[in-house]
């Protein structure tokens, strides 16, 4: 029998790199891999379904679920995860120091159902005692104006949110101090090009993130991967012959990363990097499977139903290829 052919749509991240060149290859699938932005990635999926598999956002992925809007089943491999420390960013004249300084101010997200600001709200609120009721959010584009959700949702009580003028983005507006804060998975234009008026709210943010791991061993998952449901029932044996090939694919990666004869990346000191975050993280840091990731999945779950976003508990497990959850023993 030939293989199936299936369009995955990913980033490209070194962890799914042999995939996408075809030295790792999923048992009876032939794999057209596009490597495409996730922001694109998301809408094309989310609202159209385009493609077979696709990379998701995990947030917008259980806010469908939970609207009872289920197109896809998911595969536990989750190719993006992180810290999210990092991506707070503040106007210098806003008068923040510190985390708890954000109560009351104004707030910029571009999606506000979007996985990092749903993490981070959490933070916010878990660690620094801030609650999303007591912030003014601002939501749009980032660097492009009249963005869009991928998901609808009912805003939650108590949450003042406005969209902000079709012609205007929120790179504009952290700049010119019409909001105090961005929080964003991208870097602000006007950050990257060194704007005296922006800055991070934490500046050691990896001494911070790595304290954040200590206490609560969270490396958060953004985001999964996902199938369509029509594609599972017609075939229930792709989910795990490419759970097995993502796996595959990161394992290979790893490997290389600490292979030290030659310097791969442009990173003088990657070796040493490696060696701290498996001396605090463990060596399969960023691991796949469910079980493996379910105090980060319970943990997104919560902040979800605190966040009044989802409004009832999902059984995780069922929004999972059942085949995913378990492996053979030899």
């Amino acid at each position: 029998m030939a293989d199936i052919k299936l369009t995955l749509a990913c980033e490209d991240y070194d962890r799914t790199r042999a995939l996408r060149d075809g030295s790792v290859k999923p048992d009876g699938i032939e794999i057209n891999y596009l490597a495409l932005p996730v922001e694109e990635i998301f809408w094309r999926m989310l609202r159209y379904q385009e493609f077979d598999v696709a990379e998701l956002s995990l947030g917008a992925f259980l806010v469908a679920a939970a609207r009872g809007h289920r197109p896809f089943i998911a595969i536990p491999v989750f190719p993006s995860r992180t810290f999210r420390h990092r991506c707070i960013f503040i106007n210098t004249a806003s008068g923040i120091t510190k985390a708890e300084d954000l109560k009351g101010k104004r707030v910029g997200v571009p999606e506000y159902t979007m996985t990092a600001a749903v993490w981070l709200r959490g933070l916010l609120q878990h660690e620094y005692g801030v609650l999303p009721q007591e912030i003014v959010w601002f939501q749009g584009g980032e660097e492009e104006p009249g963005r869009k959700d991928r998901v609808d949702f009912d805003l939650p009580p108590g949450i003042r949110l406005e969209v902000i003028a079709h012609n205007r983005t929120l790179n504009e507006m952290i700049e010119s101090g019409e909001i105090d804060v961005l929080m964003s998975p991208r870097m602000p234009s006007c950050f990257r090009r060194g704007s005296p008026r922006v800055r991070r709210l934490f500046p050691d943010f990896k001494r911070v993130e790595m304290d954040y791991f200590r206490r609560t061993r969270i490396f958060p998952v953004m985001h999964g991967i996902a199938m369509r449901m029509d594609l599972h029932e017609k075939h229930p044996w792709v989910a795990q012959s490419l759970f097995k090939a993502f796996s595959e694919a990161k394992d290979r990666c790893f490997q290389e990363i600490y292979d030290t004869n030659v310097l791969r990346r442009s990173l003088p000191w990657e070796a040493a990097e490696y060696e701290e975050t498996t001396e605090l993280m463990g060596p399969d840091y960023w691991p796949y499977g469910f079980a493996a990731n379910r105090h980060e999945l319970e943990t997104l779950h919560s902040y979800l139903l605190e966040q009044g976003l989802i409004k009832q508990k999902l059984d995780l497990e069922k929004l999972f290829a059942p085949s995913t959850l378990e492996a053979f023993k030899i």
